[in-house]
Formats: structure tokens, sequence, C-alpha cells
């Protein structure tokens, strides 16, 4: 089920909310038994993008011919690079090819920044390196705020309800591209704090609870493909960071379908459990995914 037929098929009740009937949540945030995740270590961001695709069936496996697309990187911060804050230029440019090359009509990339828009786009490196592209298929746009609609969360156990934005809602795929780093609040950051970018209303106070409200933002934003970028991770400091100091290289990219298990595998990069990254076992626990490392297939793979 692609995310337009999942749209259609729920019913739709007062202004801009949808209601999605209990079935049709096991079917679509059912994960597999046991979940593949992959990582792959490289050099190169562009083939790590590749070969970790390439690993889990190729882009064709998750995107169709036709097939709106959005790719969602994290752009928000004011930040170069070499910083690690947003996701690698390099890695979000080869995805988005690699959605052309499988046939979208349309791939939009586009994040809620946290500093000014067009600096965070500009600094981070993913504006030149998409404008390079040169593909009419290819929309690089900002946030606007008249785009959000209410979307009633069935099951949720901490939000029964929050804004998400259209162009999310109404796209046949979602691709979460975000960059593994250190967070000040969840532990860390990875695939399941990065669809913050495509919510709106007020996100700060979701930082309080905000292990118990990431599960539920995950059933309102479904993950179709994960890719996290930890070429380069900010091991302290976050999210913002700012100095190299806190900056590791680690050339490692971890991809799959299961957010939690993605999320649960690029963890144990900065040591970390799901006992210490809470999130990821209270995701387990509500049916999101896997959390159990030992219930997840890894293959590793060097470029």
């Amino acid at each position: 089920m692609n995310r337009r037929e999942f749209i259609k098929s729920a019913a739709v009740v007062g202004v801009g909310a949808v209601v999605v009937p209990g079935a049709l949540i096991g079917k679509a945030w059912a994960a597999p038994e046991v979940p593949v995740v992959v990582l792959v270590k490289g050099a190169s961001p562009r083939k790590l993008a590749r070969e970790s695709v390439k690993a889990l069936g190729g882009m064709s496996a998750f995107v169709k011919k036709g097939d709106t697309v959005v790719v969602k990187p994290n752009i928000g911060w004011d930040r170069t690079p070499e910083l690690a804050a947003n996701t690698n230029p390099e890695l979000v440019a080869e995805v988005v090819m690699m959605c052309l090359e499988a046939g979208a009509s349309k791939v939009r990339v586009f994040d809620r920044t946290c500093n000014d828009a067009r600096r965070c786009y500009t600094n981070s490196g993913i504006a030149p390196a998409l404008e390079a592209i040169k593909d009419p298929r290819l929309e690089v746009t900002h946030i606007d705020e008249r785009k959000f609609r209410r979307v009633d969360i069935q099951g949720g156990k901490f939000l029964k309800g929050w804004d998400v934005y259209e162009d999310v809602l109404s796209a046949d795929k979602f691709i979460n591209l975000p960059v593994a780093k250190h967070h000040s609040a969840a532990v860390l950051t990875m695939g399941m704090k990065n669809v913050m970018g495509v919510i709106g209303s007020n996100r700060a106070v979701l930082h309080k609870n905000i292990h118990e409200a990431l599960p539920d933002l995950n059933r309102a934003v479904k993950s179709h493909l994960v890719i996290v970028d930890a070429t380069r991770v900010l091991v302290a400091n976050g999210p913002q960071g700012g100095r190299l100091e806190d900056v590791k290289v680690m050339n490692t990219v971890v991809a799959g379908r299961d957010i939690v298990a993605v999320d649960t595998v690029a963890a144990t990069l900065f040591g970390k459990t799901p006992k210490e990254v809470r999130y990821l076992q209270f995701a387990q626990d509500s049916g999101l995914g896997v959390a159990d490392i030992n219930s997840i297939k890894l293959k590793k793979v060097t470029i």
C-alpha cells in the first residue's frame, strides 16, 4: 500500500483531520518479524548511498514509476558539512538521483529548519548539490506554514493527533534521510527524530516528553526507507554542534525499512542501547518496529 492509497482509505472528519481505522494501522505499520538492516562502510558518501540501497533490493524495490517521493534530510541548522549537524549533501544528492532513475514523477526535498531556512539550505551544501542535478522532476522547497493539517494518531499512547505537512501526506513514498548525532534531549537523533522536520505546531513542547512522543509521531509519518548518515557524526553538543572537536568520522551508512531497527543499529555506533535511547524501547513496546538487536538481521558491507 502506498501513501496515497493509505490516505484515501482513511476516513476524513472535521477540517483536515484524518482518522485511520485500526485494521489499516496494523497493515501500514506492521514490521517484518526479522527486519533486515544494512550497515555499509566506505569513504565515498555517494557509493555508500548506492551500496546500502542495492543491498536492500535497489531503489526500484521502494520507488515505482510515477511515484511522488519526499526525500527528507536533516537541513535544520546553519552549519557547513564538516560540522555534521546536517545530512551529508553528497548522500542526499545520490538518493535523489536514485529516485529519479527509478522513475519517480516528482521528488520533493524540504525540512522545517531551526535556523534561517535559506542559510541552512545553502550552508549545509544540500541546496547546491541538488541544483547540480538539473532535473525538472526535482523540487527543493522551503516549508509553507499554511500547508500543515491535523492527523489523528490511532493507537497513540502519548499523542492523539498532530499537524503533518501536506506534501508528506500526499506523497506515495517517504524516504527518511537523517544524520546520526548526539541530542541533548533525545540522547540521539536518527530516523525517528528526523520526522520532526515535517510536523507543525510548537515542536518545542514535545521535547519535554520526547521519548514518549516519537513513537506516536512515527505512526503519523510512515517512513518507507530509512538511510542514516553516519559519515561524520556529532558525538557531543548536539543537535546543533559547531565545533570540529565534537565530530567523529565514521564513513558509515545504516539503512532499512524498519525505522526502529535501523535506529537501533545506528545507536550502536555511539555505544548506546534502547534502554538508554528510551524512545526505541517505547517504539518496540507499542508495536512500531524491532529494537531487539538480536532480532535484527544485520548485513555488513565494506566498499
